[in-house]
């Protein structure tokens, strides 16, 4: 893939998230009128309606682990094109986690009990989390990449009680003792 082609195929892939998320609905930011980098509530009304947040670590983790899927999966590919590849399986989730199943479920399986989905405009912060999270997995030696990933998800669950793990856990697999640790 062409040095141009690859950032022009990225934002083509952000222009249709963005596109599809407001068709189906999702507001183009947080409603209560100010747009601010960082949220600091994990459970607060703004949490995934700002630029970032406490879950914006774990889109960064996302991109650790789409380059390693995309290296495996896609070996003789150039990184540019595994990068298309992964950007574009994140558009797909971040399209997918703001389904109402998706919202549904994480009110009834974790503690995101008035989660309401993402603003569009924290989706697309959520993908470029993602890009920056490929793009040093690319660039950093693979103990480190793993070193930040164990470091955030270990910090993420003693700041918030939350990360990756228990997300993805707690969606697929809701425990009781989890979800009352939690709660604190």
């Amino acid at each position: 893939m062409g040095r141009w082609r690859a950032p022009l195929a990225i934002g083509l892939i952000l222009l249709a998230q963005a596109s599809i998320e407001l068709a189906m609905g999702r507001v183009p930011w947080c409603t209560c009128g100010t747009i601010k980098l960082w949220y600091g509530l994990a459970d607060g009304p703004e949490t995934s309606q700002q630029l970032t947040d406490w879950y914006t670590p774990t889109h960064v983790i996302h991109g650790f682990l789409l380059y390693g899927a995309a290296r495996f999966a896609w070996p003789s590919w150039s990184v540019a094109s595994r990068l298309v590849a992964a950007m574009s399986v994140e558009g797909l989730w971040e399209v997918i986690e703001n389904t109402p199943l998706i919202i549904d479920r994480y009110r009834a399986a974790t503690v995101s009990l008035g989660y309401q989905g993402d603003s569009v405009l924290n989706s697309l912060s959520d993908s470029l989390a993602c890009l920056l999270g490929f793009c040093l997995a690319g660039r950093l030696p693979r103990r480190i990449t793993i070193g930040l990933a164990l470091s955030s998800e270990i910090f993420l669950g003693l700041m918030i009680r939350d990360n990756l793990t228990l997300n993805i856990l707690m969606l697929l697999y809701p425990a009781d003792a989890i979800r009352r640790w939690q709660m604190g």
